[in-house]
């Protein structure tokens, strides 16, 4: 009986033939060990892969207290592009104010309490005016150094268009 053909479903039909054809040499990773073999004692191994490869952030699903550790930790260059004072003083103030509220929170049974730190005001404010400031100063530069390579085009042009004229 080992001389009757063996049925072959449409799928391995294909796969025979593209072997035959050579379609699956020299593939890309061909030889290389599949990375990552020997994390198998990570569950989530698949979960952090994605979120690396789609570069996904999951800073929502963390507790609350990592999530404003994460915030003050972007203080005062998140605070950048706020025109005035006042509107900086409201998000700190705000962000203080919810760490306040985080640490009413009755703890998790069994899990150590995790606490964010308020952040002084006056201290990241005074840090605002001086990032702005650095930056302002930096684009004055830039504005200034534009300005000066247009006119030298420009005088380049013109002696360029003397020359033709004559």
């Amino acid at each position: 009986m080992s001389g009757a053909p063996r049925w072959e479903s449409p799928v391995e039909k294909q796969i025979r033939e593209a072997m035959e054809r050579g379609e699956f040499d020299n593939l890309p990773g061909a030889g290389k060990p599949l990375p990552n073999l020997d994390a198998n004692d990570d569950g989530m191994w698949w979960v952090r892969q994605l979120a690396q490869r789609e570069r996904l952030d999951f800073s929502g699903a963390l507790p609350l207290a990592l999530q404003l550790r994460k915030e003050a930790q972007r203080f005062p260059e998140s605070l950048v592009n706020l025109a005035r004072e006042e509107s900086v003083r409201e998000v700190l103030e705000d962000y203080n104010q919810r760490v306040r509220r985080d640490r009413l929170r009755p703890p998790d049974a069994g899990l150590p309490q995790l606490l964010a730190p308020t952040v002084d005001v006056d201290d990241l404010v005074d840090q605002w005016r001086t990032l702005r400031a650095d930056r302002a100063a930096a684009r004055a530069a830039h504005a200034t150094e534009a300005l000066a390579d247009r006119a030298g085009t420009k005088a380049r042009s013109r002696w360029w268009r003397r020359r033709r004229a004559d």
